[in-house]
């Protein structure tokens, strides 16, 4: 496996960093335009930070994380880093923090991205620079994703994003697709290999698991399939939860799904500040571990370990029928994604139908393993060997052991960052995630 001293990121020209810091700060943007003092500041909850500290520290991310590393330097804001630094500024503390107003939380944001843009010029950047610039674009891009799923917890008003390439209504009602395909199983190289273009410090390095064979379902589990556990009683039946789940479900209260509530016509789904009806085919979103769980037991099915999950995603058959060495670095293949890949990007705002974009089909035949939902699997979120942290020591280190694994991007996660081997992580009691999950055979 390739040390730090051997591996750099690709470098990129600077004109494409700039786009990417543009894209990821005009979504940021959109995410906290048109809400009032009360709204940006948000109740105090574990699950949730205030929007107006937030978006300081994506400014502050930036301005330590490349502006600092790379030049030196003293912040652009007294005190940034006793307001903004996540590593030493205590969660229910951040309500509480003397907070520059929102104009001079967003006038810092513009300095320091108007030096990151400034110092990098024209021509190719440095692999140092690269890693850097990217690190703090795919930062903003995941706290992006977190605001989107603050509003939908908090209630706030659907976001209005200005770039996306919007998903047709026959793309968005596309229906069921049921059954499972089978993946054969061999020998896989689990995470991120040395030449790819990026790499977060949980993916390295690729290393060799085996993989029994096995049956995943096409798609992840729908609305409708996981009505059927709550109009069966499944969250009261003790027999299919494990005994964590059973505590979390009594100390929540939880009957069915966060956002569902039942209606005289019917069940709905609070969507931002709305209620529509459900939607059969969509994949359930929202549901924590514990919810997979109990569903798979009472269906006689099982969540997929990572690595077989990452099988049926970015390996592909060999002529014999056997499971090739070779890796796809997304489902339907090498290419970046497009939109007619993967609900990704916010294009849907929203969640679309499990038959939904044929083109993103992995090899073996499983749809959507990109966009849409999370995915979560059996996998608790360890190190993959030699494991060190890079620049951001902070982003999986402290977190092993207290997480599980869930693979795949929602329809909020951004194209560029997401890939077959991106690993996710959240505890176990999350639903405020864009989570839903894709079940085996037993």
């Amino acid at each position: 496996m390739p040390s730090e001293e051997t591996r750099m990121t690709q470098p990129l020209s600077a004109a494409l960093l700039t786009e990417y810091l543009a894209d990821a700060r005009t979504r940021t943007l959109d995410l906290v335009r048109g809400l009032d003092a009360a709204q940006l500041m948000g109740p105090r909850l574990d699950i949730v930070n205030p929007l107006l500290w937030e978006i300081g520290h994506v400014g502050w991310f930036h301005e330590y994380f490349a502006l600092r590393r790379l030049d030196g330097g003293v912040p652009r804001l007294p005190d940034a880093d006793a307001l903004y630094n996540s590593s030493t500024v205590p969660h229910d503390t951040r309500w509480e923090l003397p907070l520059p107003s929102l104009q001079g939380t967003l006038d810092y944001m513009a300095r320091v991205q108007d030096a990151m843009v400034q110092r990098l010029g024209s021509g190719v950047a440095s692999a140092e620079e690269t890693e850097l610039y990217l690190l703090t674009v795919y930062h903003e891009d995941m706290h992006d994703e977190a605001f989107t799923y603050t509003r939908q917890t908090l209630g706030y008003k659907a976001p209005e994003f200005s770039t996306v390439q919007h998903t047709d209504t026959e793309t968005i009602d596309a229906g069921p697709l049921p059954g499972d395909v089978a993946v054969p199983g061999g020998a896989l190289q689990l995470g991120s290999p040395s030449d790819a273009p990026f790499v977060f410090d949980n993916e390295k390095w690729a290393h060799p698991v085996t993989v029994a064979p096995f049956r995943i379902a096409r798609v992840p589990v729908t609305n409708l399939e996981f009505l059927v556990f709550v109009t069966e009683g499944g969250y009261r039946r003790r027999e299919f939860w494990s005994d964590g789940g059973w505590r979390w479900r009594e100390a929540a209260g939880a009957e069915h799904p966060l956002y569902w509530a039942q209606q005289p016509d019917g069940w709905a789904v609070r969507k931002f500040h709305r209620l529509q009806p459900l939607r059969p085919y969509q994949p359930i979103i929202h549901a924590n571990l514990y919810e997979a769980e109990a569903w798979c037991h009472w269906a006689g099915r099982r969540l997929p370990t990572e690595a077989e999950w990452e099988a049926a995603a970015a390996t592909e058959p060999t002529p014999n029928g056997g499971m090739a060495a070779r890796k796809r670095r997304y489902p339907w293949g090498d290419e970046a994604p497009l939109p007619h890949h993967a609900n990704l990007d916010g294009n849907a705002l929203g969640v679309v139908d499990v038959a939904a974009f044929a083109a993103g089909d992995s090899a073996w035949g499983c749809r959507q393993m990109l966009g849409n939902v999370w995915e979560w699997t059996a996998t608790a979120f360890e190190p993959f060997p030699g494991f060190a942290p890079d620049a951001y020591e902070d982003y999986s280190a402290p977190w092993f052991g207290t997480r599980k694994v869930l693979r795949g991007g929602a329809w909020a996660t951004r194209g560029r960052m997401v890939s077959n081997m991106y690993r996710n992580f959240f505890t176990p009691e999350r639903r405020d995630v864009m989570a839903g999950f894709r079940t085996c055979a037993l």
